[in-house]
């Protein structure tokens, strides 16, 4: 045999081999995502059409026979996550968000998935604990495990992930106090670049650590209402100068709040209502973004309004309800002219309100409810549109008890909704709803939109809901006017909660794609809403397809 034909042989059986090789890698992902198929109820129909997940599976992308992102959202996925995902070592993005049927526990396995930039396991039943392995996901820039019934403590292993910007641990079970480094272990210190900590709504405890915090981080937003915090708020928050939004009410925090919060000059939202801080009434002249602020139901020593109330021409909304203030409410406060919502009850403000001077054209709702005030002061060209609660005053007695402000009887503006008058009274059958865009009936995809921070509180105001609005269908490629939203509130937890319904641009539904890349939009904040509503968060309801 001439050496030619050796040499053509050899490499012959070398692409062989090759190719063998190649094809039991990937044979390998295929079996992970036929064995996640055969676990899964409500699958995509292109699952069971083909055995080829890289040629026409939905919700599946490849590269060069490999899977690198599995994006399934708001399917109605039923199942579990077993362990054989971490197979799918060249995935960088793993999307399964708003799937409530999807439960049980979070394999330690996906740790293997090393490659993994977006992990998004949002609105599902998941529980049990976040594993330490987590730690090894060391691409992931984006972690949203918000909204499942996770327990257990917060993996102090999160700190190892340096690229890490996005973290989402909200409305869960966890527990235990918030990890930071140690000589022996990471900690969530350790997140230089993150710039959101979302850990509201779970069961934390102990004190914040005053380590958790340095002037080199970029949190925007940190927010860690509702749980069981106590302790102090720790001295070294106000090295954190990027922060735009802080919640911390909901909690058992007490003490004083530290002067160098009033460093924090980029603050647009804060809120420390609902704990058992004490000390003098808080210094927040510095705050000239500030839009809105709670600082309700602590025991602050009794003062006098601070001179902030005058001075902070940004405001939206003033809320201090229990607060120990008294003496005059301050008259400019009134003629602020972003100014919607001041909320004083339950204080003991004396002397007479003035509302006799400019008053702010957006003002609707002057709550003083409790106070100690005795004579009010209205111009003849006073805004017509305010709610003005004074029950339980001394101005309130005699002659006047009748008179609406005292009885609180007057209602703010009814909440906005997209119109449907143009379309006659039509209806639809009762498992679909009616287009506003051309008002023919079709399956909507629907949800809540929650608004963890609005920098307004008028849910009336006609041109804020039309910007979101408009900013839904054009950044998820809907046909204009093709977005009905409806009963604008603020519910229990003071987040702007929207019900909102998004129409396909043809025919009467949306094709599985089509819904996992608009999930995909929400639950991966792509989508950004104007400006105004701020931070937000999707709980999507389950889309029903043709033939489920």
């Amino acid at each position: 045999m001439t050496f030619l034909c050796r040499f053509l042989i050899f490499f012959a059986l070398l692409g062989a081999q090759i190719h063998f090789i190649s094809s039991v890698t990937d044979s390998g992902d295929a079996a992970v995502l036929k064995s996640l198929k055969d676990s899964w109820q409500n699958t995509p129909p292109s699952w069971q059409n083909s055995d080829d997940p890289c040629a026409s599976w939905d919700g599946v992308s490849c590269k060069n026979s490999r899977v690198t992102a599995l994006a399934l959202s708001t399917v109605g996925l039923v199942g579990n996550l077993i362990g054989d995902i971490g197979g799918l070592t060249e995935l960088t993005s793993l999307d399964l968000s708003f799937n409530q049927g999807l439960k049980g526990s979070f394999p330690p396995l996906i740790g293997d998935l090393q490659k993994l930039n977006i992990l998004i396991l949002s609105d599902c039943s998941f529980s049990g604990i976040i594993p330490e392995e987590i730690g090894n996901l060391g691409e992931l820039s984006f972690l949203a495990l918000n909204s499942n019934f996770f327990s257990g403590p917060i993996p102090p292993s999160l700190g190892k992930l340096s690229k890490l910007y996005w973290l989402d641990l909200a409305d869960n079970q966890l527990t235990g106090t918030i990890p930071v480094s140690t000589v022996n272990s990471p900690g969530l210190d350790l997140l230089k670049k993150a710039k959101h900590f979302h850990f509201y709504k779970n069961r934390l405890s102990g004190s914040i650590p005053p380590q958790l915090f340095s002037s080199d981080m970029v949190l925007l937003h940190l927010l860690l209402d509702g749980n069981q915090l106590t302790g102090t708020i720790p001295s070294t928050l106000g090295l954190v100068q990027t922060l735009t939004v802080l919640r911390l009410d909901g909690n058992a925090l007490a003490g004083e709040v530290p002067s160098n919060l009033n460093n924090l000059t980029s603050i647009n939202e804060l809120n420390l209502a609902n704990n058992e801080l004490t000390g003098p009434f808080p210094d927040l002249s510095l705050m000239n973004y500030l839009n809105y602020v709670d600082l309700s139901n602590n025991s602050f020593d009794p003062s006098d309004a601070p001179s902030w109330f005058s001075t902070l021409p940004s405001l939206t909304t003033l809320i201090v309800e229990h607060g120990s203030l008294r003496g005059l409410v301050p008259d400019k406060l009134f003629s602020f002219p972003f100014i919607q919502q001041v909320k004083l009850r339950n204080n003991s403000f004396n002397g007479t309100l003035n509302l006799g001077g400019k008053v702010g054209e957006q003002l609707q709702l002057v709550d003083l409810e409790n106070n100690q005030i005795s004579a009010l002061a209205l111009s003849e060209n006073s805004n017509h549109t305010l709610n003005l609660k004074l029950a339980g005053n001394p101005l309130c007695t005699g002659s006047l008890s009748n008179l609406s402000f005292c009885q609180g009887l007057q209602q703010a503006g009814k909440p906005y909704s997209t119109s449907l008058a143009h379309c006659g009274g039509k209806s639809c059958p009762s498992d679909q709803k009616l287009n506003p865009q051309n008002c023919t009936c079709a399956y909507p995809y629907e949800g809540e939109l929650y608004f963890r921070a609005p920098s307004f509180r008028d849910l009336s105001n006609v041109n804020l809901f039309h910007a979101l609005e408009m900013s839904l269908w054009v950044q998820l490629g809907l046909n204009p006017g093709s977005v009905f939203l409806q009963n604008p509130f603020l519910n229990t937890d003071d987040y702007l909660q929207v019900q909102v319904a998004q129409f396909p641009s043809g025919g009467l539904y949306f094709n599985s794609s089509e819904v996992e890349w608009i999930g995909l939009q929400f639950a991966s904040q792509i989508y950004k809403p104007p400006p105004e509503f701020g931070p937000y968060f999707f709980i999507a309801s389950p889309y029903h397809f043709p033939g489920y």
